[in-house]
């Protein structure tokens, strides 16, 4: 495993890190005791980056990463979580209002939410886990993670970039107030090579790279044929013709 400096946090973390959406649900059957022989082998492996959130399965992914953490003590292992809006759409509009997405009272009690499944008295990364660029100008709710940093409570503060407008946070990375992005970047999606990913490297603002294989499309398991369950979050992302098109630049890709 290599390892790479997480920003101005100055960890030292895996390149390739565990994404527990899965564990949590959403993506078809899986059983807890798979999960949790994934996340032993995958630490067993060097990986010593998680990334969950209290969304995936109300909690269930961070009290299963809380388990195995609980067998693992004294390994330097980093968690990053994200806390979901409170109120209005998904992403946020910008008529939306931070103060009733992200109100001070709902951080506190998400935070406590947060500290319990991962049986930790401090958590090591918490990201916003949707973002719009109306809330830059008076950005509250990272003021709040600001002081729940200055408590102790919190090592970290990032945010997870809305999929229709990612460079929304580049304000916020040149303005000093992210620790941390969580960013689509995969070889069908290379726009954020043009601004967003400088901008975290001359900010000095560590980078999680999500929807590296395109939901699984770039693993090249699945052809034209490929269905999934109904309660399966990719049933919906791979809508009509577009695990189809997929596909075909997957193969386009192997050639």
């Amino acid at each position: 495993m290599k390892y790479r400096t997480f920003g101005r946090l100055g960890w030292q973390v895996s390149e390739i890190g565990f994404g527990a959406w899965a564990i949590g649900g959403g993506w078809g059957s899986q059983s807890e005791a798979d999960s949790i022989a994934a996340l032993h082998r995958a630490l067993d492996l060097g990986c010593n980056f998680i990334d969950t959130a209290q969304g995936y399965g109300n909690g269930k992914s961070e009290r299963i990463i809380g388990e195995v953490l609980a067998d693992r003590k004294g390994e330097h292992i980093y968690v990053a979580t994200k806390i979901p809006p409170a109120a209005g759409s998904w992403p946020p509009s910008p008529y939306d209002k931070v103060e009733e997405s992200y109100p001070e009272a709902y951080l506190r009690e998400r935070l406590e939410f947060s500290l319990r499944n991962l049986k930790t008295d401090c958590l090591d990364l918490v990201q916003l886990h949707t973002w719009t660029r109306a809330w830059n100008r008076a950005p509250v709710a990272l003021e709040v993670l600001r002081r729940f940093q200055r408590e102790g409570k919190i090592r970290g503060i990032g945010i997870s970039t809305p999929e229709h407008d990612q460079n929304s946070l580049i304000d916020l990375m040149r303005g000093g107030w992210l620790d941390s992005v969580q960013v689509i970047y995969n070889i069908f999606e290379q726009e954020p090579q043009a601004e967003f990913l400088p901008a975290a490297a001359e900010n000095n603002v560590g980078v999680i790279v999500r929807v590296a294989f395109d939901e699984g499309s770039l693993t090249g398991k699945w052809d034209a044929d490929t269905r999934f369950a109904a309660d399966d979050f990719r049933s919906r992302y791979f809508a009509g013709d577009r695990l189809e098109r997929a596909v075909k630049r997957v193969a386009a890709v192997r050639e």
